[in-house]
């Protein structure tokens, strides 16, 4: 199994079966995937039915690629993974913008490497910075980083929509780790 098989295997696990929970904004779900997205990737059929390479393929296209996850895993794993997981469960653009913000306030000052424009587009700019950061440091902080921004999205919000209160819990559990 390939690290990017294994990435979207593991959040397809997490994510878990069909779900159809008139609380959640995403509506009916299965494997994580809501039916929007879902109908927008082409799927027609019914949200229970959805079979898990369907899933796959989604996660991999939607979410895998937007971020440029094949590029990121060339330099870490856990970074990729991290970026992967943030995507699917906030979007690519909010992804790629943590990952943008992290790495410019990571960069002393523009010391170790200019700094980017946080457009929630990665592109060569983004990947080189990362690549630049690697070279000096540490792979874990700027994942502490990324969950950080990532759970301060999560409280800011459940602080705005109150039933997401009751999702909180296994945000934290499930993403932020």
């Amino acid at each position: 199994m390939s690290l990017k098989e294994r990435i979207i295997n593991n959040i397809i696990r997490v994510e878990g079966g069909y779900v159809n929970d008139p609380s959640d904004s995403g509506g009916e779900t299965n494997f994580g995937i809501t039916i929007a997205v879902a109908r927008s990737y082409g799927y027609t059929g019914l949200m229970s039915d959805m079979p898990r390479e369907v899933a796959f393929d989604i996660y991999s296209a939607k979410y895998w690629d937007a971020v440029k996850a094949d590029n990121i895993l060339l330099m870490s794993e856990h970074i990729a993974e991290e970026v992967v997981d943030t995507s699917v469960n906030m979007g690519p653009n909010r992804a790629a913008k943590f990952l943008q913000r992290a790495l410019n306030t990571l960069n002393n000052r523009g010391a170790l490497y200019p700094d980017i424009i946080v457009d929630g587009l990665i592109g060569w700019g983004t990947l080189d910075a990362l690549d630049k950061y690697l070279t000096v440091r540490d792979v874990d902080v700027l994942v502490k980083m990324l969950n950080c921004l990532q759970g301060s999205f999560y409280v800011v919000l459940s602080e705005r929509r109150e039933k997401d209160e009751k999702y909180i819990y296994g945000w934290f559990k499930n993403r932020v780790v």
